[in-house]
């Protein structure tokens, strides 16, 4: 890759995550925001800031990176020529930005043939953006830039591990949680993709999930391997097409803790 293709893509990176930022906080918190749920037997919502974000994403990149395919989340596949496509979450955490929490955030990824080149956990609302690939490991936000720098190596006994939801996917995949969780110094639950953001910035060891999508997964991939850790399946095998995922800040807490999923 040249290195005008490097910065075009990490400026439109940076764009896109802007425009979402506008559109979603444009409705955080504001009287009224009702959602839609995309499923009848449980709730998965979506709100008007999920597809008004997602546009504004689409929007900038058919601009900037017209040659380049587009997933989002909301309104699928948008096919290009370049062999790259752009993985969009407008809105990662819709429950959480519904009750007015401030740990949603927008996913803004890169991803070739391989998977994922760069990406971006953006978190509008606090004002922290954390990018990884095609060379970059930093943060931005409220105390400055720095770099981001995954955890030293330590015993699980030692970790804090994070998941999204108390009861994990089916029974046979929150046991395997619970096997690692019940050796875990301290487990907590619902930060959706901020949890990621927190490995790649060295602040906690692991985030196991199930039952995730590609939209899910590929800009937190990015973000965390450029920190230095490491994120697979379940299996230890490639994450980026979602499924059950495991993100660890060093590769021995990730063998430690893949052993016991494994079970």
């Amino acid at each position: 890759m040249t290195a005008a293709e490097r910065q075009s893509l990490i400026a439109a990176l940076h764009a896109a995550a802007d425009a979402a930022r506008v559109a979603t906080l444009r409705h955080f918190r504001a009287e009224g925001l009702e959602a839609d749920t995309k499923e009848t037997d449980r709730f998965d919502p979506v709100t008007v800031a999920d597809r008004a974000a997602e546009r504004a994403m689409t929007g900038v990149l058919a601009r900037m990176r017209p040659q380049d395919a587009i997933l989002g989340e909301e309104y699928g596949l948008t096919p290009g020529t370049s062999g790259l496509t752009w993985v969009l979450d407008p809105i990662d955490g819709t429950r959480g930005y519904l009750s007015g929490t401030p740990t949603w955030g927008v996913l803004v990824g890169v991803s070739d043939a391989g998977g994922p080149i760069l990406g971006a956990i953006d978190q509008p609302y606090i004002g922290e953006r954390f990018v990884g690939g095609l060379g970059l490991a930093e943060m931005t936000g409220p105390q400055g830039p720095r770099a981001l720098r995954c955890r030293p190596a330590r015993p699980l006994a030692e970790a804090i591990l994070f998941t999204t939801y108390p009861e994990l996917g089916t029974a046979e995949e929150d046991a395997a949680f619970r096997a690692v969780s019940s050796r875990a110094r301290l487990t907590r639950y619902g930060t959706d993709c901020y949890a990621y953001a927190l490995v790649a910035s060295g602040q906690i060891d692991l985030v196991i999930e199930a039952g995730l999508q590609p939209y899910d997964v590929q800009a937190p991939i990015a973000v965390v391997t450029a920190a230095g850790g490491v994120v697979t399946d379940w299996q230890g095998g490639a994450a980026h097409r979602g499924g059950r995922i495991i993100a660890a800040a060093n590769a021995a807490i990730h063998a430690e803790a893949l052993a016991l999923l494994k079970g």
